[in-house]
């Protein structure tokens, strides 16, 4: 019995190309993408809100110096960019916590939607309280 043949040319599989933009075509695939994006605006207002406690630290001039720099039309978009994503970045987050976290009640499977709404509710109620510390008290 022969072994296997083997010919100096192998045959092609048939591979369509796809676009490098693919994840364009459909919205659920673009919302994934823009919530791994979301990523980065995360990281980048956590590290200007590190940025502005340390120019607090160091006085009166620094922090004032910082708040100038801030004020420039460039870090004003930047910010605004930054604020939607991070916005969207929550909204999804506590979309998805149902999916990763399954919560029962005895027997019984918590609802998807009481999990979401005590993450909004815990998110509005925080939010109240430093609009209360920052705007009123």
């Amino acid at each position: 019995m022969d072994g296997p043949r083997y010919t100096e040319f192998h045959p092609r599989w048939y591979r369509p190309r796809v676009s490098t933009w693919w994840w364009l075509g459909r919205w659920p695939y673009l919302r994934f993408i823009l919530r791994e994006l979301s990523s980065l605006f995360v990281a980048y207002a956590a590290a200007l809100m590190l940025w502005q406690v340390a120019a607090i630290a160091r006085g009166p001039a620094a922090f004032e110096a910082a708040l100038r720099a801030l004020r420039g039309p460039a870090m004003v978009a930047l910010t605004a960019v930054s604020f939607l994503f991070v916005l969207f970045h929550a909204l999804t987050w506590f979309a998805l916590t149902p999916r990763a976290m399954v919560m029962r009640l005895g027997a019984r499977r918590v609802p998807d939607a009481w999990i979401a709404g005590a993450g909004y509710a815990g998110w509005l109620g925080a939010s109240a309280i430093v609009a209360w510390l920052v705007l009123g008290a």
